[in-house]
């Protein structure tokens, strides 16, 4: 553990040193964000520790051993990588651990990317503080940018250092909570520079894999049906995404002057909060994504779902090819990855299964 620690003092020291080469206009958001990773670095303390304290709530103690054995799983079961990650325990004393900003132009789909020296180009930027990302959302907002702001309860230091396990996460049941970890090590597993949605769908489809997988030893019929049905209407909710999504690019890309692109928009945009009443009306209680439609629909919101799941079918063939052989989808996966990136979007939309690069 205290290796582990000096090991992220001493990369978090070196990233400084290369970022005082970048502009003085990047320099803020490099250090607020190396102060963020290491606020994690410094409070973690080892799983095992945690609960050999005598004042944890049994709740939160059900929790953490539970994570000890999904952790154990992903490696054993879904082939990702065997590391510390994930065995060590960090409460942040807030909802979440990240606020990701999302941008698109006002008649655009295509968000906006900001490149990083390690993880490359992301189409989002995280923020640890929500006030910052929000200050930075509105100064986007004021440049004429639809802007999304999201708080996250994980993400992925893609092995650069060992993530925890955080309070953040602990909130969900078992089943989300064994869905995440299997989606952060996923990004362990493989990862693709500049290509956010590869990624984000690839990690996505190695997660859902891994719940039907980890529900069919250790769940119940009635958690397996749950989860089923939690992910149809996820599913649903998607498509609904992506259906309007490609009715807005198609105003965006029509001759139109602007006036009649954002009339259109709005036109639309009401429309889909209509479907989804519609929709919503079979769901009963299930108000899981009442708030996303409540508040300011746009571009950039739109983006963020898209960013997700746009090739998660495509993912989802290949694995089928393998017959859900995790190991062979993953060297079909790295196979992909040496691919342009625009061929990798033209070979997973189209669902393809044969592919040269």
């Amino acid at each position: 553990m205290v290796m582990n620690l000096y090991r992220g003092i001493s990369l978090l020291f070196v990233v400084f040193l290369v970022i005082n080469t970048v502009a003085c206009t990047s320099l803020s958001y490099y250090a607020h964000s190396i102060y963020g990773q290491f606020e994690i670095l410094q409070k973690r303390e080892l799983i095992d520790a945690v609960l050999d304290h005598d004042e944890l709530p049994e709740s939160m103690s059900i929790q953490l051993a539970k994570t000890r054995q999904i952790r154990d799983f992903a490696s054993s079961e879904l082939g990702l990588p065997d590391n510390d990650s994930y065995r060590d325990y960090v409460d942040l004393k807030r909802d979440h651990v990240v606020w990701n900003v999302f941008a698109a132009p006002e008649l655009s789909l295509e968000p906006l990317q900001w490149c990083f020296l390690i993880a490359g180009c992301l189409k989002y930027r995280g923020y640890f503080s929500e006030h910052a990302a929000h200050e930075y959302a509105q100064k986007l907002k004021n440049q004429g940018y639809d802007v999304f702001v999201g708080g996250v309860a994980a993400y992925s230091t893609l092995g650069w250092f060992d993530d925890p396990v955080l309070n953040t996460m602990l909130r969900w049941n078992e089943t989300h909570l064994a869905k995440v970890i299997f989606h952060e090590l996923a990004h362990q597993k493989i990862y693709i520079k500049d290509d956010t949605e590869f990624n984000e769908a690839f990690a996505d489809t190695v997660a859902l894999v891994g719940v039907n997988r980890w529900l069919e030893k250790f769940g119940t019929s009635l958690s397996l049906k749950d989860f089923k049905l939690k992910q149809a209407r996820e599913d649903t909710f998607v498509d609904l995404v992506l259906e309007y999504r490609n009715r807005l690019d198609s105003i965006y890309k029509s001759s139109g002057n602007d006036a009649i692109k954002r009339t259109q928009k709005a036109i639309l945009l009401d429309q889909m909060k209509k479907e989804y009443a519609t929709m919503r009306a079979d769901w009963g209680n299930y108000d899981v994504y009442d708030a996303w439609f409540d508040n300011d629909l746009n571009n950039a919101k739109l983006m963020a779902v898209v960013i997700y799941r746009d090739y998660l079918p495509g993912f989802s063939k290949l694995l089928a090819k393998t017959n859900n052989d995790l190991n062979a989808f993953y060297t079909l996966v790295e196979q992909l990855g040496h691919c342009t990136a625009k061929t990798r979007r033209l070979i997973l939309i189209a669902g393809q299964t044969q592919f040269e690069c």
